[in-house]
């Protein structure tokens, strides 16, 4: 009895090491997102790494540094690229909204438009580029696409993203919570949904979005 409750490889201690290995993913993307124009390549490699975790596949920090170094230059056009369209779209919004008159209204119900196909695929767009080889505009329009062909597991993501961005706006708590553990967990969690996402298109007999990123 004592040796099977002891045993590195029973399920509380790989659940302990899991954890444990969260944690430190979410200290790794903290300090890699510092400069701020790195957040798109850190949450790339921080997926990615997740992904492998979840399959036990190499080493937490190898994985991660290596997605790192391979998306940086693409995640970093990516998370400009999603910066800048979603500030446009919050300036197009608050104009109409003090503009106060039919024009206004027209403005802000273009914006409202226009930020689904945004939340959409920025809801898939790093995972997509954390797995998949291809060009900016393939990965936005593929990012696009499997939000729509996924529905079930897209809506359960924007929920849990709703509720993390709402529960860190409005607890104090969950700040220090979040900077502890919260985008290590938000990671590895989306991770799953990526991975039961992006099974079929791994498959060698349906590459849609082109060449993956794994290991040799």
């Amino acid at each position: 009895m004592w040796d099977r409750i002891f045993n590195v490889d029973n399920v509380v201690f790989r659940t302990i090491d899991k954890i444990g290995k969260i944690f430190l993913l979410n200290l790794l993307w903290l300090i890699c997102s510092l400069p701020v124009f790195t957040i798109g390549a850190s949450t790339t490699a921080l997926i990615y790494s997740s992904m492998k975790l979840k399959n036990n596949e190499g080493y937490w920090h190898s994985n991660f540094f290596r997605s790192f170094k391979e998306n940086f230059r693409q995640a970093t056009g990516l998370f400009f690229l999603y910066l800048a369209a979603g500030l446009f779209l919050a300036a197009d919004f608050m104009l109409g909204n003090q503009a106060g008159n039919t024009f206004g209204l027209m403005m802000q119900a273009v914006a409202g438009i226009l930020a689904v196909p945004y939340f959409l695929s920025l809801l898939y767009v790093f995972g997509v580029q954390s797995r998949f080889v291809n060009p900016v505009k393939a990965t936005i329009r593929y990012s696009f696409f499997m939000a729509l062909r996924n529905m079930k597991y897209t809506i359960q993501m924007a929920i849990l993203m709703i509720l993390f961005v709402w529960i860190n706006t409005t607890t104090l708590l969950a700040n220090f919570l979040t900077l502890i553990y919260g985008f290590g967990l938000m990671g590895y969690f989306f991770a799953l949904y990526y991975q039961k996402t992006f099974e079929k298109y791994l498959d060698p007999k349906e590459k849609m979005v082109g060449e993956s990123i794994t290991d040799p």
